[in-house]
């Protein structure tokens, strides 16, 4: 609560939309192991955090991965647009001089993510049922000539 100088007004803070709660299955730290799709061994490591920004409004991960050999590195910040009932989310890459962005739908355990960049992708995948793993595969948009993104599978495995 916050007191008016005259102490006779009291005024509420925000809440957070109960919406975001929809995103507690994320909050943590995760390793993550994956493939492209022409590859049969391994070529996709990583690790994120994340975790709430004070306030509750805001989920941020920090990311670092070797994606076939490609030092990647980001910042992403997510959050809830209420007329659409998904999660935007900007990320800052050392791969990109611009804000990327992204669109979260989570319903349950399943999450989709989708960007418009380099010809667009989509991520299907699914936090399981004791919330100790997240599994799922990026998929290029078809249709778009030469795709920036690159098709790849993945499991991510909570370590704290």
């Amino acid at each position: 609560m916050i007191i008016s100088d005259n102490n006779t007004q009291l005024q509420q803070q925000p809440e957070p939309d109960p919406a975001l709660k929809r995103l507690e299955g994320f909050v943590g730290t995760w390793s993550i192991k994956g493939r492209t799709l022409d590859s049969k061994v391994d070529n996709v490591s990583g690790r994120t955090t994340f975790e709430w920004l004070p306030g509750r409004f805001f989920l941020k991960q920090s990311f670092e991965a070797d994606f076939m050999g490609m030092k990647i590195q980001s910042l992403e910040l997510i959050g809830y647009d209420p007329a659409s009932d998904t999660f935007p989310s900007l990320v800052y890459s050392n791969l990109a001089g611009v804000p990327i962005p992204y669109r979260y739908d989570v319903k349950g355990k399943s999450v989709t993510i989708t960007t418009d960049l380099g010809g667009g992708a989509r991520m299907t995948g699914k936090i399981s049922e004791d919330g100790s793993t997240f599994s799922g595969g990026w998929r290029p948009n078809p249709g778009k000539g030469d795709p920036g993104n690159v098709a790849y599978d993945f499991v991510g495995t909570r370590i704290k």
